[in-house]
């Protein structure tokens, strides 16, 4: 298998939204999206599947290492082997994949957040992050359009957050901010045991209709000029922000089950951005 076929599988079996967004690229950009998107699983990957918190510490060391000796000219795994053909032409940067496993490592470190800014700069570094690199990849031609692939980054985060509260909590992480679960009179162990109440609710549309603030603040700072370019960002804007709806319509049914949208209505949803600039 090429590092190329590698990144290809690795995207593809992920069901992702942003499998669907990459489908409408040109062959090179979608080269380079799939790469990164297989970079950003890899290093995923190691904090979700190695249970061992030691171990996963060693292998998120070890990318840290090949990434710094990938940048020097000397890839070993195939997602960087697939990843560097790219980097000079899109302007990714060394610093971008170590933001994205530093976030990843703070999960290895945390499991509570304080408070919404404490959160943000997690989400910064495993969202806003990428939402940059896709920005570069996807052609942006205005510096500002930087600042609104950050918000909708981390209005994609907020909504992982919604939908994965349940799936979180069984291994010990519940990201919702301790200060708006006190907000809400919301306790932990009623996450941890998947209790629902009227107080969860609350505390669910409260988290939701800050991330459609976020998409709306997102949508706004686009810069005309890279809206055609950034196509791929809006579809998945209307993916993630369609599934955000949809939890929100089932009254935040997420303590015991992953609310997705299908694939095909997914494809129909980019479909949509791609030839009728609908979100």
């Amino acid at each position: 298998m090429t590092p190329e076929q590698y990144v290809q599988q690795k995207a593809a079996a992920s069901g992702s939204s942003f499998y669907y967004a990459f489908l409408f690229l040109p062959a090179p950009r979608r080269a380079a999206i799939t790469a990164f998107y297989g970079f950003c699983r890899e290093v995923d990957d190691v904090v979700d599947e190695v249970s061992d918190a030691g171990v996963a510490r060693t292998k998120l060391a070890w990318w840290q290492a090949e990434v710094a000796q990938s940048f020097a000219g000397r890839a070993t795994h195939p997602v960087m082997q697939a990843l560097m053909p790219h980097v000079a032409a899109y302007g990714i940067e060394e610093r971008h994949l170590q933001a994205v496993i530093d976030g990843c490592q703070m999960d290895l470190e945390q499991t509570r957040y304080l408070d919404f800014p404490g959160l943000s700069r997690y989400c910064q570094l495993v969202a806003g992050v990428v939402g940059e690199v896709a920005a570069r990849i996807f052609g942006q031609t205005d510096d500002r359009t930087t600042e609104y692939a950050h918000t909708l980054g981390l209005a994609f985060q907020l909504t992982n957050i919604i939908r994965d509260v349940g799936e979180d909590a069984m291994m010990g992480r519940i990201y919702l901010p301790v200060a708006e679960l006190q907000q809400f009179d919301v306790k932990a162990h009623e996450i941890l045991k998947r209790q629902y109440s009227e107080r969860f609710t609350a505390l669910m549309r409260f988290q939701a209709e800050r991330a459609h603030r976020l998409y709306d603040e997102a949508l706004a700072l686009l810069p005309t000029g890279d809206r055609r370019a950034q196509k791929p960002g809006l579809m998945m804007a209307s993916i993630y922000r369609t599934l955000l709806r949809e939890i929100e319509h089932d009254g935040f049914q997420v303590l015991h089950q992953r609310v997705s949208l299908t694939p095909l209505r997914k494809l129909w949803l980019a479909w949509k951005v791609q030839a009728l600039d609908r979100l």
